[in-house]
């Protein structure tokens, strides 16, 4: 077993996982895990560039992270950036901030690698389970972009698009600066046709419809299926490996985006970073299990943080077998 600290900072929000991991086995056991919501996208989709105090509230959250991982004493960290960094004229910046913080160079992964990461988290403990047919569609809707996956044992095709939650309610439901509450039905529209256009591009790689099971990850899916199973709290353990049908996804859908800021923010499950963008991350989910002809979607809690955590306990096996 290895001590690893994996850190995931994404459009919307930040992770962090501390675990012992054995690549061999696929055993991962959590010491640590916690979210923040940063929004460090906040405007990159308009300005192409991260705001400073978007960079501020990352530097201030990795400022936590790094005293957790300190006082765990993970033996390996490894910082992975996804779609806001991507697209960012000012990522130095960024990259130079974590790096005197954490003392680790993030790496700006490419959609490519983001998806591998999330589908190696989320289907390495579905190996062997009988009730679940591959291949597997992974779907991992981030603030940025949506990774798309198609592999049972190995990736075999793979596909990031701009269609996360954040993107989409930036670029179709904010005006004046401020989220259209509730969005129009012109505005729905619009975003729904972004979405499809979105998914016409994954499917030109990723056999969408050859998948026998959906397995959808992030915020917003782990939402719905809150949401779905009426929990008066967030609950981890509950939504993990939850089935939620796409009839109920339609209908969560349908009333995130005629409900208003208040009567989202009620919702006991419902964490407020995700108060003004979960509609648009339900758009996508029901979008793709639209296209996809998915009867249900497989919730895991499991993603692109663990994925980080095998492959740096890899890493370190495999350095310790060259000494």
């Amino acid at each position: 077993m290895t001590r690893v600290a994996a850190v995931d900072c994404g459009t919307n929000s930040i992770r962090l996982l501390v675990a012992d991991a054995h690549p061999r086995t696929g055993e991962l056991t959590d010491l640590d895990r916690r979210m923040t919501i940063v929004r460090l996208g906040q405007g990159v989709d308009r300005t192409g560039r991260l705001a400073p105090e978007a960079l501020e509230r990352t530097f201030a959250a990795c400022r936590d992270y790094a005293r957790t991982i300190e006082e765990h004493g993970a033996e390996r960290v490894r910082f992975v950036a996804t779609s806001a960094s991507r697209d960012a004229e000012n990522r130095d910046e960024f990259v130079r901030g974590v790096l005197d913080i954490l003392g680790v160079e993030p790496e700006v992964v490419t959609g490519d690698q983001e998806a591998e990461f999330s589908f190696t988290g989320a289907t390495r403990e579905l190996s062997g389970r009988d009730d679940l047919a591959t291949p597997y569609l992974v779907v991992d809707i981030g603030g940025g972009s949506t990774e798309f996956v198609v592999g049972a044992d190995e990736v075999r095709a793979a596909r990031s698009v701009d269609i996360g939650c954040v993107r989409m309610t930036e670029r179709h439901l904010v005006r004046d600066g401020v989220v259209t509450d509730p969005p129009t039905a012109e505005q729905v529209a619009a975003m729904r046709a972004d979405i499809e256009a979105a998914l016409d591009l994954a499917e030109e790689t990723v056999p969408l419809r050859e998948a026998r099971t959906l397995v959808g990850l992030a915020g917003s899916v782990t939402t719905i299926a809150a949401i779905a199973l009426d929990l008066a709290e967030y609950d981890s353990e509950r939504i993990h490996h939850s089935r939620v049908s796409v009839e109920r996804v339609r209908e969560i859908t349908e009333w995130l985006l005629r409900s208003t800021h208040a009567e989202r923010a009620a919702v006991p499950s419902m964490h407020p970073g995700r108060v003004d963008v979960i509609g648009a991350g339900a758009l996508v989910l029901l979008s793709i299990m639209e296209r996809t002809g998915a009867g249900e979607v497989v919730v895991s809690e499991h993603d692109i943080l663990d994925g980080i955590a095998f492959k740096v306990a890899e890493e370190a096996e495999a350095a310790r077998q060259g000494d």
